[in-house]
């Protein structure tokens, strides 16, 4: 599966839920934390090979991503896996120390708040997060999960949602690279 996503900063939340609301669309889950701990193997630096390793805590739920290298221009479109932990703090301990115990280093980590809300445009499932990252402040998420054959209209289609919605000002690197690229500049 494809993750086809676009990001944009700092967006007006209020405005921004009028328009979802008008939209039809649904709060998908209520306002959570989450925290993003991501790891660099020890074969090749991810930094470089656009690629990611995520291990993401909501309250007892966990989960492992992967990502892919980007593969749009426009969007960070990118092939994405996710494997859920079991419930509870001890599975998410103990997958970090098995990646550990393999060479993979901790990267950093992303803390943030997030809202969800869930709409159907040009027949294909779009997620919206509204999210608020420590340190970095207000992003706007569209994203749509699709196969490969489908990447092209859900590329289109939340183009389309983000001009409709006067979404601009997008952001294709991640959070992580926001927070060391932030990092780095103030330690100079």
């Amino acid at each position: 599966m494809l993750e086809v996503e676009i990001k944009f900063t700092a967006p007006d939340f209020a405005v921004l839920e009028e328009r979802l609301k008008q939209a039809r669309a649904e709060e998908s889950e209520p306002e959570h934390d989450e925290e993003d701990t991501y790891f660099n193997a020890p074969d090749r630096d991810f930094s470089k090979t656009d690629e990611a390793l995520r291990m993401r805590c909501t309250g007892e739920a966990s989960l492992v991503t992967y990502k892919g290298p980007k593969v749009d221009a426009k969007t960070k479109t990118r092939a994405e896996i996710d494997v859920a932990l079991a419930s509870g703090e001890e599975p998410a301990e103990n997958f970090a120390r098995l990646l550990l115990r393999l060479g993979y280093k901790p990267a950093g980590v992303v803390r943030k708040t997030r809202k969800a809300f869930r709409l159907e445009s040009g027949g294909l499932p779009v997620t919206v997060c509204l999210d608020t990252v420590q340190e970095l402040g207000r992003f706007a998420e569209l994203e749509i999960k699709v196969p490969e054959s489908q990447l092209e209209t859900a590329r289109n289609t939340i183009l389309d949602l983000a001009g409709k919605w006067g979404l601009k000002d997008s952001e294709r690197r991640s959070y992580l690279e926001l927070l060391l690229s932030k990092e780095a500049s103030s330690s100079k």
